[in-house]
């Protein structure tokens, strides 16, 4: 490693087919984007997908596994649905065509054979997920884990694939997950046992003038004008800009204090198999057909832990 070089490039350097999902449901896979621009302008085919919250059984697309729908620009639905507004931007402010492979809110083993279809149909060389937020780090014991259960069953369904060899965990928007009661001191203290294991990767901040955060400011912007908003989203691109403090991007978040500040414009890289070891309740979740059974399992193996309290960051 050099400092002049960040390890998350190089590990995938040799990494022809890169496919970068969102992990936690949602508008995650936004996220994603200023990596898959930094990938595409090193030359690498990148495809996107990601843990999908929409009723995919009434989204028209191609269908490479049970569960799982290739989302255009042109996907017709009844509403929600942030992969295509993902496509219709590409298409719109970049001139050109990008779907998004969503997978259906399900357990491990159909989501696991989702991912294991599309290494097959696109040959992937390595898979990157993304989490907008830092909760994918919570192992279980932590006072507050978040929104658990879709980060879990991505993390467990990619760390039980064959293959590819690469396989990484990307979060932005450090202290966004307060909201969900997350302490970010424990967010800290796994990023410390990550980096003492050689699983932490570092971290870059996404600035305003480079073209991939520029872009991402004006995806978020442009989605939230049309279809909804993404409060994690929109606090990651308010922090890009230079925000500071109580600042509301949507509706959505008025009457809760905010804190917008330069950390939720970073990108933490970590391997992903670092951070599924560290997971105290991930080999539970390994057979798990359902959304339900996962949070149920969470659920019960919280009940049988010593929680540790939470924690201020004492700076």
């Amino acid at each position: 490693m050099q400092l002049a070089r960040l390890p998350l490039f190089d590990i995938l350097a040799d990494a022809d087919r890169v496919l970068v999902a969102g992990a936690g449901g949602g508008f995650d896979v936004y996220a994603g984007v200023p990596l898959m621009l930094a990938l595409e302008a090193q030359g690498k085919r990148v495809h996107l997908a990601n843990y999908s919250f929409a009723r995919l059984d009434d989204v028209d697309g191609h269908r490479p596994a049970p569960g799982l729908v290739e989302i255009t620009a042109d996907a017709r639905d009844g509403g929600y649905l942030p992969e295509r507004e993902l496509s219709r931007w590409f298409r719109e402010a970049r001139g050109r065509e990008v779907s998004v492979h969503a997978f259906s809110a399900a357990g491990v083993v159909p989501v696991r054979a989702g991912y294991a279809a599309l290494v097959d149909a696109l040959d992937l060389d390595a898979i990157v997920l993304v989490d907008g937020g830092t909760d994918s780090l919570m192992r279980g014991d932590e006072a507050g884990l978040g929104t658990p259960a879709e980060d879990a069953t991505s993390l467990a369904a990619v760390s039980g694939l064959e293959g590819p060899a690469t396989r990484l965990l990307v979060c932005v928007g450090f202290g966004v997950d307060a909201f969900h009661g997350v302490c970010h001191a424990h967010f800290l203290e796994a990023v410390a046992a990550l980096q003492r294991e050689g699983g932490f990767l570092g971290a870059a901040s996404l600035l305003p003038g480079m073209p991939e955060a520029d872009a991402y400011v004006a995806l978020v912007d442009a989605v939230h004008a049309r279809h909804r908003t993404s409060i994690v989203n929109g606090s990651i691109a308010s922090a890009i800009e230079g925000a500071y403090g109580d600042v509301h991007r949507t509706s959505r978040t008025r009457g809760s204090p905010l804190w917008i500040n330069p950390l939720m414009s970073l990108t933490w890289a970590f391997t992903l198999e670092a951070v599924a070891a560290r997971n105290l309740y991930l080999p539970l979740l390994r057979h798990t057909q359902s959304l339900a059974e996962v949070n149920a399992i969470i659920e019960a193996f919280r009940k049988g832990q010593a929680l540790r309290p939470h924690e201020l960051i004492p700076v």
